[in-house]
């Protein structure tokens, strides 16, 4: 049934039992989801078998993950089960306690609803379900009340049996550390008035201190990202084990096979009991089912004893239609930065006018131009005017460490008004409530990246609008992936209607600005933003591309050239016949002729403490890639 009721998901699906299905292999997971092996018949309840067959996202590829992102989790109150009910269905009532008491919830959501009556038959799950729908929730309380049946001292915390770091009852696989983090404190607040001990086991984490707190405190829900979990279950010395395994969840799966998590996800099944002799209860959620997903189940999952899940309606708008999406298109690079603080000294000025809050996310491509712009930024809201002084803001990229990671991150939840500079790994599966504006500087890597930022807005049936700004030689890439999308061109901004040519011309306020904030950033970070960017090159004339960015160097920067490259690096880039480069030794840059140089071996985490001091005393997925895309309307 699995087979048949995953693999062929675009074409009308028939209910075959026994059949053989044969396809092109592209991976490990995806040689087995078509492999010979006679499908054994299921039980599977209509209302499950209906929504599976009549599904139209189902049957579309892989952006489908991004565009049916979640916008809004209401549930319908006619239709969906009160928490308090769930009792009766066999919730423990120290679980509903917290859903009710602590955490505030009455119904249940449509995919909690679905997800938990069919959890609690016992079968395993293949759901696909969105990012925002409470999916969480949706998976925690069955999971947990297995692991409270199979050893009912669980259920109150003045438990007999004290946790035990090698008898872990409940692992969830997440794919990134802010996801496991995230869900970590839901587990936690579950379990409030229960004796079950949660840990979270993410890389990041100082991996002495968090085995030592396993150790000390013991464990029975353990939440882990895929490295950091093989890591753990197959070092002897950590003393962690799951001999008695209940119940296993992998969240977002197509996104850990789409990042590389596909052969730790096998030596993880490998290190765990046999379902044979342990039979333990699996939940696989994702937001689409391509092959590999589908793959992957087959090998997760009971074949006799699974139920498919279907949690998005045919009917239901894709994110990106329900949120007004704005481009900007600039003459040059040189434009950049001072249209994105036109936009934010505009759009703060409105918030403080009408008494709405600002919450923004502002993303970048690479780590290191996220380092650029905090570093920018932080000079910028020093100078801004006291009627549009910036709100409290953090920042976020993959080189940070946990702690630093985790303390942005939670704190810009917190926050009423904001602003979050980041890279894309918040750009999935991150909760941030209340955020107003979602602001894209440069051209995203792909389409679904895109949708996925623009997702962080607009959730819970909330307001919010997306801005995308990018250069002129970004705008034929931009048309390519985007302009079947709901984008509309924007003009409103002066600074994008501004061409500047040559310092002696003389600059509008703003640039001037802008061109102050880039004299206190630190050569080095410079240095890194340029080489980045031919990492990242746009399809374009590249002469015409490195001439746009030294014109940017000269301008905002304020130097003179561009910093030093050697003839290996231009090669390797295929730039060998490009003008415009600085090729020589690397031991000094254009910048020291502008500046004394500035101590570049200060960490990252130095850096975002400094920030953090600075702000305290300033401030108290429906497409198919075979479907016709309309011309764009920009």
């Amino acid at each position: 049934m699995l087979r048949q009721s995953l693999l062929r998901r675009c074409t009308p699906i028939r209910r075959v039992c026994g059949a053989s299905v044969s396809a092109p292999a592209v991976s490990k997971f995806q040689s087995r989801a078509v492999g010979l092996i006679p499908t054994p018949r299921v039980t599977v309840r209509p209302a499950f078998y209906n929504a599976f067959h009549h599904s139209r996202l189902l049957h579309q590829g892989t952006a489908t993950a991004a565009e049916t992102e979640a916008t809004d989790a209401e549930p319908a109150k006619d239709q969906t089960m009160r928490f308090e009910d769930a009792i009766d269905a066999g919730i423990h009532p120290n679980l509903i306690r917290a859903v009710r008491q602590d955490m505030g919830y009455e119904y249940m959501t449509e995919v909690q609803d679905k997800t938990v009556r069919a959890a609690l038959r016992g079968l395993d799950l293949v759901a696909q379900a969105k990012t925002g729908t409470g999916k969480t929730i949706a998976f925690l309380l069955p999971m947990l009340q297995r692991m409270i049946d199979e050893d009912s001292s669980l259920a109150t915390r003045h438990m007999t049996k004290r946790a035990k770091p090698d008898d872990i009852r409940g692992i969830v696989i997440s794919p990134t550390r802010e996801l496991a983090e995230q869900i970590g404190k839901e587990a936690m607040e579950l379990t409030r008035h229960t004796g079950l001990v949660v840990q979270v086991a993410v890389g990041g984490q100082h991996k002495g201190s968090m085995l030592r707190d396993i150790q000390r405190r013991g464990c029975h829900l353990l939440i882990a990202t895929p490295g950091r979990l093989k890591d753990i279950l197959e070092d002897p010395s950590s003393r962690v084990e799951a001999p008695n395994l209940a119940a296993l969840v992998l969240d977002e799966a197509d996104r850990m096979l789409d990042v590389g998590f596909a052969d730790a996800l096998e030596d993880i099944q490998r290190l765990l009991p046999d379902v044979k002799e342990k039979p333990r209860q699996t939940m696989l959620f994702s937001a689409t089912i391509p092959r590999n997903v589908i793959g992957l189940a087959r090998s997760m999952v009971r074949q006799d004893q699974f139920d498919f899940v279907q949690t998005i309606r045919h009917d239901e708008a894709p994110t990106h239609e329900k949120i007004p999406q704005k481009i900007v298109i600039l003459p040059s690079q040189v434009n950049l930065f001072p249209a994105l603080y036109e936009l934010l000294d505009r759009e703060v000025a409105k918030s403080k006018e009408t008494g709405q809050p600002f919450k923004a996310i502002i993303y970048y491509s690479t780590t290191t131009m996220v380092e650029l712009a905090h570093k920018v930024h932080a000079t910028m809201r020093r100078s801004r005017p006291n009627d549009i002084k910036y709100p409290f803001t953090y920042f976020i990229h993959g080189q940070l460490s946990q702690r630093n990671r985790t303390h942005a991150a939670d704190s810009f939840r917190r926050a009423q008004s904001a602003i979050l500079i980041s890279s894309d790994v918040t750009a999935r599966g991150m909760d941030f409530p209340n955020v107003t504006h979602v602001i894209q500087v440069g051209r995203p890597v792909s389409r679904e990246q895109y949708i996925h930022r623009l997702g962080r807005t607009g959730r819970q049936g909330k307001d919010g609008e997306g801005w995308l700004l990018i250069p002129a030689h970004e705008a034929e890439d931009t048309r390519r992936s985007l302009g079947d999308l709901d984008l509309v061109r924007d003009t409103s901004l002066e600074s994008s209607q501004t061409l500047i040519e040559s310092e002696e011309a003389g600059m509008p306020q703003i640039f001037e600005d802008v061109r102050s904030a880039f004299e206190h950033v630190d050569e080095q970070t410079l240095t890194d933003a340029y080489t980045s960017k031919f990492g990242h090159m746009p399809r374009c004339d590249a002469q015409d591309f490195v001439d746009d960015t030294n014109k940017w160097i000269k301008l905002i920067w304020g130097w003179p050239e561009p910093p030093r490259v050697s003839q290996q690096w231009v090669i390797k880039r295929g730039l060998r016949n490009v003008q415009g480069f600085n090729v020589g030794p690397q031991n000094h840059s254009p910048g020291n002729m502008r500046r004394p140089p500035v101590n570049s071996r200060r960490t990252f985490e130095n850096r975002f403490e400094r920030v953090m001091h600075e702000n305290r005393h300033t401030d108290s997925t429906g497409h198919s890639g075979h479907q016709h895309r309309r011309r764009p309307r920009w």
